[in-house]
């Protein structure tokens, strides 16, 4: 099994597709990189009973919703409610298969299957979805197929979900920042002071 070693300046990051917090908290983990932080981020799925080929979901009303939508608004990030859940395992196994053996094109990929489910309304379940993704990033989808055929990928999404159990994390967003975990959508101050307070240590 897989262990994620880090130190003070290292930042463990779970995160799923299908999570609009998680979909949100991009710019808080955004935040972190700036202030000097290395944030590795890691695959888990929030919603591990979900049936292949999702289910429907009347997403964008209630004031869960809109608190989402003002939260995008402070960010400048585009928002599209979905029309459905999908099975995100795939997606996230494409992505943690990606940064662990093709690290050039994970972000990119990361960043374009966000988009993919919150912005432009494709089915991150798909293949034909991930693999234009994937081409767009940079990545090998040959080599990606063959990982995805054998488990390795998704045995990869198995190994972060352990580590993060193990840490306490049981949803997303969550951030393990010098073992201190952070979990849900956190305000955006709670991690500017964070950097700051780095900074101020490191000086």
């Amino acid at each position: 099994m897989t262990e994620y070693y880090y130190d003070d300046r290292t930042v463990l990051h779970w995160y799923d597709f299908v999570c609009p917090f998680s979909y949100v908290g991009q710019h808080r983990t955004a935040l972190l990189v700036e202030a000097g932080f290395d944030v590795v981020r890691l695959p888990f799925q929030a919603h591990p009973g979900m049936p292949r080929g999702g289910l429907p979901m009347r997403f964008g009303h209630g004031p869960r919703h809109a608190m989402i939508e003002r939260q995008a608004r402070a960010v400048a990030m585009p928002l599209r409610w979905p029309r459905r859940i999908p099975h995100s395992r795939r997606a996230l196994a494409a992505a943690e298969w990606a940064r662990l053996n093709e690290p050039d094109g994970f972000p990119e990929l990361h960043r374009r299957l966000f988009d993919a489910h919150f912005v432009l309304g494709e089915d991150i379940d798909d293949q034909a979805v991930i693999d234009r993704h994937a081409l767009l990033a940079g990545v090998d989808v040959g080599r990606l197929h063959a990982a995805l055929a054998d488990g390795s990928a998704v045995m990869g999404v198995g190994q972060a979900e352990w580590v993060a159990r193990h840490r306490g994390v049981d949803g997303t967003p969550a951030w393990l920042v010098d073992g201190r975990l952070m979990v849900g959508l956190q305000p955006v101050g709670d991690f500017v002071r964070l950097g700051e307070l780095t900074a101020r240590v490191r000086r």
